[in-house]
């Protein structure tokens, strides 16, 4: 990957770009889902997971806080380092932080099915093909009765429709979706079909970065 991915956290600290807009809503997503769910230990799991702006801050002022056992996986080790010194600060004990390529279904096995799914800045930097065979193995990552939040520009082409069905046609039913207008895209999909085996030695995408998938006057959000 030719991308600063640890420089381009820089746009989530300015207020009005499409990536914080995307972040709160995300953050909000998530808080709803850790409200709704079961009562006793819970699973989380984040897929390219960067610096944890996600899924940390949340976890850290949430009720449920202790009830989570989480695993961020993420192949740049600055961003890591950041995630894991935060969920350090805040006291997150369940919270383990794992540099690795975030495609492979080995990095998740003992860990899944989970109560909550991170596919967050994936679907926008990688192929259609690789999008739909992830949400395949959604259903595998994820718990019956489990949430999967995820993210995608609703640039056009606008595939967020498309990726919708594909998460019905896998066993889930919509929650959220965000609307063209909003101009970020955030998903948010629970998982009603039955339990799936994990494959394990999969590499479920190859993350190819929007850089390089975009037309010339494609700009930063994924």
């Amino acid at each position: 990957m030719t991308r600063d991915w640890y420089a381009w956290h820089a746009d989530y600290d300015q207020p009005d770009s499409a990536l914080s807009r995307r972040l709160a809503e995300v953050r909000e997503q998530l808080r709803q889902a850790l409200d709704r769910a079961p009562t006793g230990p819970l699973r989380a799991i984040s897929l390219c997971a960067g610096q944890g702006q996600d899924l940390i801050p949340v976890l850290a002022t949430h009720p449920r806080r202790d009830d989570v056992t989480a695993r961020l996986v993420e192949l740049d080790p600055r961003n890591a380092e950041i995630a894991r010194a935060a969920a350090a600060e805040a006291g997150l004990t369940g919270v383990e932080v794992v540099v690795g390529d975030a495609a492979l279904t080995d990095r998740y096995a003992d860990l899944v099915p989970a109560d909550l799914v991170l596919v967050c800045g994936v679907f926008g930097n990688i192929v259609e093909a690789d999008i739909r065979t992830t949400v395949g193995h959604c259903a595998a990552l994820c718990a019956t009765g489990g949430t999967v939040l995820w993210t995608r520009h609703r640039r056009e082409p606008d595939l967020v429709p498309t990726i919708c069905d594909w998460f019905v046609e896998e066993g889930f039913t919509p929650v959220e979706v965000s609307s063209p207008a909003d101009g970020v895209g955030v998903g948010v999909h629970r998982f009603t079909g039955p339990p799936r085996p994990l494959p394990p030695g999969v590499t479920m995408f190859e993350f190819v970065g929007y850089d390089r998938l975009a037309s010339p006057r494609t700009e930063e959000q994924t």
